[in-house]
């Protein structure tokens, strides 16, 4: 058998020939029948996976003159697994230099990904390129750096505006912001409550990350080595505080975005901000709503709601189960919020605790989620392999989602047997259970809808030994001043009812903000399909309007859990800092089969 290093120089040796002969129909000859090449900017200006050969010579004909990649070199060692060899090379293109992920079947290319890493010209300045800070010698009317940077803060959206507005000061927006500052480009984030982190410090009390710590870190500053594998939501919240700080953010809190309205005259926004009680307009070019990946909270219409003696509110507002002691509880819905607050009331001696699940969910325990999934990428494990944070997300987003389920269903397989005993006592409780569409678990549930899972840190041994008392495959018929009626009749004494109903998506934000016109021309965010406004539109093999450019000139939408603000903030960094210093970024849009810019 081929060494694995060999095959990987070969085929990169023989990619770059053909394109820098331009030979495209040589190119596509080099990549299996089934094949996947997802470009992560470098050769698109977009997020985009040319699933096939056609696909990829149709990328390639659009964009290969303009791209004009050269200098490709294999580095890494390669490694070879049932029969798939893997590898690593850089290359450049007429703009940027960037990285490469292969895999390769029988010598031919079965996924590659390519990864716009810098601009050229316009690097971060760090390494040999970082500030000198300190300015020796002798200088008359010497400024210090506080001052210059109190001096940015009161300017900023002022007498100077501000490049970019980033709507929420959560992960995604302050992940975004730091690569920004990093490239030099004027950022305001306006964050609603008092402090960067509140958004974590105000859910309820028992809330901790799902994710291990090692997929959690913010883009520059790790969290450190002693710092928890399961992160509870307070210290989230005080990172992020430092965090803005540290990274020296713009940061309005206290502010809240009342309105927006795009110019076509001028390609500006017009936004207006309350700024702790004070009207701010801003000017930006560009408007990022980074909300998280979920929209506005689901609130579900119940006949009666409006005469409930009790507590009645959604999951978001939910603070803790102190106060409902003794008391009667419902929580509507079987996901992640409804499990860790049936728990968390549970603990806090609630007299009953009912869970009512509408529809099958998923289940993962946490352990066996990170033993047969996460930690093949991010774990002590994983470090100890050389796979660092950068590494793992590029290999992680080296898997098209076209077979990402392919990948999954192993995972899943192991999970089911690993934790047989446990899937069968929730069944025998009338748990309603679930492992996807496809038989592929959690991930794919994520990516496809973001909901239908829990991530079992506890609460499904209270559920499966009847402690949270289920009532399954049932919808809610009304509510009385004492109770919650069922479809089926039952009726649920009740004291505190949460709607853990789940949000909607992205684009409530869009309309809320600026128009419900804009929110439809943009189409769903999140989610496997089209960016295009019919929907089910033609199959682009990526999440839907995130980190990429959108129908709404000058519309961008940044969400997702830690891991993807983190690793997705550098392309959607990358695209306005283009943008700002004026580089052609022609967009190639798969489905539209034409370029949006």
């Amino acid at each position: 058998m081929r060494d694995p290093h060999a095959a990987v120089e070969a085929w990169v040796a023989d990619f770059a020939r053909a394109l820098e002969a331009r030979d495209i129909d040589g190119t596509a000859a080099l990549f299996a029948e089934v094949c996947y090449w997802r470009d992560l900017l470098a050769f698109t200006w977009n997020i985009t996976t040319s699933e096939g050969r056609p696909a990829i010579r149709a990328m390639l004909e659009a964009r290969l003159a303009d791209a004009a990649p050269s200098r490709f070199t294999v580095v890494d060692d390669a490694s070879e697994e049932n029969g798939v060899v893997s590898g690593w090379f850089t290359f450049e293109t007429a703009q940027a230099r960037g990285i490469a992920h292969l895999r390769l079947r029988d010598g031919r290319a079965w996924t590659l990904l390519t990864s716009m890493e810098e601009l050229k010209g316009h690097e971060e300045q760090k390494g040999r390129r970082r500030a000198f800070g300190a300015e020796h010698g002798v200088h008359q009317g010497r400024t210090t750096w506080l001052e210059r940077r109190l001096e940015e803060e009161e300017q900023l959206g002022f007498s100077r505006q501000p490049y970019t507005v980033i709507v929420g000061g959560g992960q995604g927006g302050l992940a975004l912001g730091a690569r920004l500052r990093r490239l030099g480009v004027p950022t305001i984030i306006v964050e609603k409550n008092a402090r960067a982190g509140d958004s974590w410090r105000r859910r309820y009390k028992s809330l901790c990350l799902h994710d291990p710590v090692w997929y959690d870190h913010m883009p520059y500053l790790p969290f450190p080595d002693d710092w928890p594998v399961y992160s509870p939501k307070d210290k989230i919240g005080d990172w992020l505080e430092m965090y803005a700080r540290v990274m020296e953010l713009n940061v309005w809190t206290s502010s809240e975005v009342t309105g927006a309205r795009y110019d076509e005259a001028s390609g500006k926004w017009e936004v207006v901000v309350d700024r702790q009680g004070q009207t701010v307009t801003l000017h930006p070019t560009h408007l990022v709503l980074a909300t998280g990946m979920s929209g506005i909270p689901n609130v579900i219409d119940v006949p009666g709601a409006t005469r409930f003696a009790g507590t009645l509110h959604h999951s978001s507002q939910h603070r803790g189960g102190e106060g409902y002691r003794g008391k009667n509880c419902v929580v509507i819905g079987s996901n992640n919020s409804a499990h860790d607050i049936c728990a968390d009331l549970w603990e806090h001696g609630a007299a009953s605790v009912t869970m009512v699940q509408r529809s099958s969910t998923h289940v993962s325990s946490s352990d066996s989620l990170f033993k047969f999934g996460t930690s093949k990428l991010y774990s002590e494990d994983a470090l100890e392999r050389g796979i660092g944070t950068a590494k793992a997300d590029l290999i992680n987003a080296s898997v098209p989602y076209a077979i990402m389920h392919e990948f999954q269903k192993p995972v899943t397989d192991a999970i089911r047997r690993q934790d047989a005993d446990l899937y069968a006592r929730l069944e025998k409780a009338g748990f309603l259970l679930d492992f996807g569409d496809d038989e592929s678990g959690l991930f794919m549930k994520y990516v496809r809808r973001g909901s239908g899972y829990y991530i079992d840190v506890g609460a499904s041994e209270l559920v499966a030994d009847g402690r949270i008392k289920l009532k399954s495959g049932v919808g809610v018929d009304r509510i009385t001043e004492t109770s919650v009626i069922l479809s089926d009749g039952t009726e649920l004494p009740a004291d505190l009812i949460v709607y853990a109903t789940g949000y909607g998506s992205m684009n409530g934000w869009a309309a809320r903000l600026i128009s419900q016109e804009v929110a439809d021309r943009v189409g769903k965010c999140w989610g496997l399909g089209s960016d295009t406004t019919k929907d089910p539109g033609p199959w682009e093999g990526e999440l839907r309007n995130m980190w990429k450019p959108t129908q709404q000139p000058g519309l961008w939408f940044q969400g997702g859990n830690l891991h993807q603000s983190r690793h997705y903030s550098q392309y959607l960094a990358l695209q306005l800092k283009a943008r700002m210093e004026g580089l052609p970024t022609p967009v190639y849009a798969l489905a539209q089969s034409h370029h949006r810019t």
